[in-house]
């Protein structure tokens, strides 16, 4: 069945002299929410934006390098705090001072290093995030070694990344919709993104950050996939254990939830950033 809805669009800002893509969906008028991605891209967020954009503004960035931005990431800009600094210079591009932030998988350790030290995040949401020291796991920690990311191929990180797509979504994607998510990687410049990204993962900038959350305490959901064999679940119980203002909704998937239960995924964001 066709997705109904507000329609989907790719707008372009520039930050540091670089067009990059925002998937936006929804009001301009409306309350704003960001959306960061990790080793995916804003692809992740597609699913759901529809029904969030009946009440917000969602604009899915995709760092240099990643999606349909252009640029292109070294070890160093692909940092935690590094992205944080890109994310924050994309708000400024899109004309938000506070605003509700989302973010997945390494683009979640990004949103909170915002939310601890920016003082503009009103709310925030985090989807299959890392955090503490639940990362790199193995299939991005090999990259931090210089001569794995000098002997792989474009092809090797297609099928890498063909593989880890399918093992983050627990339902069979269709051929389409992987070769929509792997687009991206067809391009080398894409590719050395990517490794830079994983290069640069280390779990002290989300051990480091603890302090700062528990301070800032900006009210939190986290929303899981249960089943995520990346991001074990047990670490999201942690996080609210530890971080005053946050909570927990399971919801049935892996590690791309918005692909298996975009609706309940959707309305736990909704009900978050309701009050």
């Amino acid at each position: 069945m066709a997705q109904t809805g507000p329609a989907l669009r790719r707008e372009e800002i520039t930050v540091g002299g670089t067009g990059l893509s925002v998937l936006t969906c929804g009001d301009p008028g409306a309350a704003p929410l960001l959306l960061l991605h990790g080793t995916f891209w804003s692809r992740v967020w597609q699913p759901v934006l529809p029904q969030l954009a009946s009440r917000l503004h969602c604009m899915a960035l995709d760092f240099p390098g990643f999606g349909r931005s252009g640029g292109e990431l070294d070890e160093a800009e692909a940092t935690i705090p590094a992205l944080a600094r890109t994310a924050l210079q994309a708000a400024d591009a899109l004309g938000l001072d506070a605003f509700a932030l989302a973010g997945h998988d390494i683009g979640g350790g990004v949103a909170q290093h915002v939310a601890a030290y920016s003082g503009r995040v009103s709310r925030l949401v985090l989807m299959n995030s890392v955090m503490f020291d639940s990362w790199p796991v193995p299939a991005v920690e090999r990259f931090r070694d210089p001569a794995v990311r000098a002997a792989t191929t474009g092809e090797q990180l297609l099928e890498a990344r063909a593989r880890s797509t399918r093992g983050a979504v627990a339902r069979e994607l269709s051929e389409a919709e992987l070769d929509d998510y792997l687009s991206p990687w067809h391009s080398p410049a894409r590719v050395r993104s990517w490794t830079a990204m994983a290069a640069a993962a280390d779990s002290s900038y989300t051990l480091d950050l603890v302090p700062a959350l528990q301070a800032a305490a900006v009210p939190t959901r986290l929303v899981w996939g249960r089943g995520d064999e990346f991001q074990k679940i047990g670490y999201a119980r942690r996080y609210v254990e530890e971080i005053p203002g946050s909570d927990l909704v399971e919801v049935a998937g892996k590690h791309i939830p918005t692909e298996d239960s975009p609706a309940d995924v959707a309305d736990a964001i909704l009900q978050h950033l309701a009050h």
